[in-house]
């Protein structure tokens, strides 16, 4: 039978030629995953005994280290199976148990991830962003409709740039990402402050897609590891993938 490790293994190898290496030479467990652009790892595969994750028992288990994007690491590590990184920075990296508890399905975007970050962009390499709109607070198809050009103003707490990808999370009663969008401008200077909002640059968004056909509800964000969008943070991969797969069919 095909071991999880062995699965992440080939999927590496037949998307980006990576074979592992072996740096710990008092270590044989430890395999590398290098990129081969930077030559940076990009997975460390440990195995571990399970107490050393705070879970309990005294036998190893398989794990994998992942380069994450922090905006994206913290609510990761509210799923289970995933911690932060095991003697590796807690902020840009997780660690996933190999032993089925998460799903293949689930892990290979995280891979394409940590590949993509380790290639020597940094964290927001990808562009793409998820961020939380509560309708208690704005309304934003009044907002649309009472736009002369189609465009809207939005808080900004992240460092998104010109041209980057803004996909926004309507919470309750909705709850459910709704929109895809475009950033056209960014740190507009914006003070405003009041009981429940506060700011003080936006950015300008083009609506791209509104995703009225098919709901992309929490049940798909949760398959890529979305359980709370709580602040701006990179969207997943795969669910990104994922969504345009299901648009691209209607």
């Amino acid at each position: 039978m095909t071991t999880m490790k062995e699965r992440v293994l080939a999927y590496a190898k037949r998307k980006y030629g990576s074979t592992p290496d072996h740096p710990f030479s008092t270590a044989p467990d430890y395999w590398v995953l290098r990129h081969s652009g930077s030559g940076k790892w990009y997975a460390l595969f440990m195995l571990v005994p399970r107490f050393r994750l705070g879970i309990p028992g005294e036998d190893p288990v398989e794990i994998l280290n992942l380069k994450c994007d922090p905006l994206l690491a913290g609510s990761l590590r509210d799923g289970v199976g995933i911690f932060p990184g095991y003697h590796l920075n807690h902020a840009n990296w997780i660690t996933l148990l190999l032993d089925g508890t998460v799903e293949y399905k689930d892990i290979t975007p995280l891979l394409d991830l940590s590949w993509q970050l380790t290639g020597g962009g940094g964290p927001a390499l990808r562009g793409v962003w998820l961020v939380p709109a509560n309708p208690a607070y704005y309304d934003i198809e009044k907002g649309l409709s009472e736009s002369a050009d189609g465009t809207i103003g939005w808080k900004q707490s992240s460092n998104v740039r010109v041209g980057d990808t803004v996909y926004i999370y309507v919470a309750a009663p909705v709850s459910a990402i709704k929109y895809k969008c475009k950033a056209l401008e960014v740190n507009i200077p914006r003070e405003y402050i009041d009981g429940n909002v506060s700011m003080r640059r936006v950015m300008r968004l083009e609506v791209l897609t509104r995703y009225d056909t098919v709901p992309i509800g929490r049940d798909l964000m949760a398959k890529y590891g979305v359980h709370a969008v709580r602040g701006p943070r990179g969207m997943p991969p795969g669910l990104e993938k994922e969504i345009d797969e299901l648009y691209r069919e209607k």
